[in-house]
């Protein structure tokens, strides 16, 4: 598990990917390598997203993962497929015993102390925090992680270009996830060209400036 964060940290975005076909898979997955961003999050909301996990694990050259995961049952079949670890908007204490169980990640949503303690109690050390924006940003990510310095959260929920950056310099974040990465209409009209140009233009923003530049 460890490995995994450490790419997640590594990687910084976590792009969010809610499919409505399975044939956008491997597009989707060129996409996303060709922007420099070999990660996706597919959300467990369609009937497509199982299929399409199974797709992009096979390629073997890119980190999936299934979010919205909400059922046991929904943790298996996403496994099942191939999923290398598991995200949910809540912490379902069902879910996430049973994703442990199966030896997959699961990064469970918390939105107060009380559901961080929950994750603390299964030894959950990343948790994804959402929706943040709605939560109060910043100011509210900083003020709840105080108690709790051994956590390191992804926000999620309103990130955008505009302000991924500031929620990164924040020691306690370890990514971030955003759905502007991956627009869910650009897919349905085969626009990967400008997928992969969104992509690599969030890549671009976490590059450090050239020493003496």
């Amino acid at each position: 598990m460890n490995d995994l964060f450490q790419r997640i940290g590594e990687l910084k975005l976590i792009p969010l990917a809610t499919f409505d076909q399975a044939e956008h898979a491997l597009p989707l997955a060129d996409a996303l390598l060709a922007g420099g961003l070999p990660v996706a999050e597919v959300t467990f909301r369609t009937d497509a997203a199982e299929e399409a996990i199974r797709r992009i694990a096979n390629r073997g050259d890119l980190l999936v993962g299934a979010g919205t995961v909400l059922t046991t049952d929904q943790a298996d079949r996403a496994i099942d497929a191939g999923a290398a670890f598991l995200v949910a908007p809540g912490t379902n204490p069902k879910v996430v015993a049973h994703s442990l169980k199966r030896g997959v990640p699961i990064i469970p949503g918390v939105a107060t102390p009380t559901d961080i303690e929950l994750g603390m109690s299964f030894g959950l050390e990343v948790l994804k925090i959402f929706p943040i924006e709605v939560l109060g940003g910043i100011r509210m990510l900083k003020a709840i992680s105080g108690p709790y310095p051994q956590i390191r959260f992804i926000p999620t929920g309103g990130i955008s270009a505009e302000n991924m950056l500031d929620y990164l310099e924040l020691p306690q974040v370890l990514a971030c996830g955003g759905s502007w990465l991956v627009g869910r209409d650009k897919m349905a009209n085969n626009e990967f060209d400008a997928i992969q140009k969104s992509i690599a233009k969030a890549v671009a923003l976490l590059a450090p400036e050239p020493a003496g530049g």
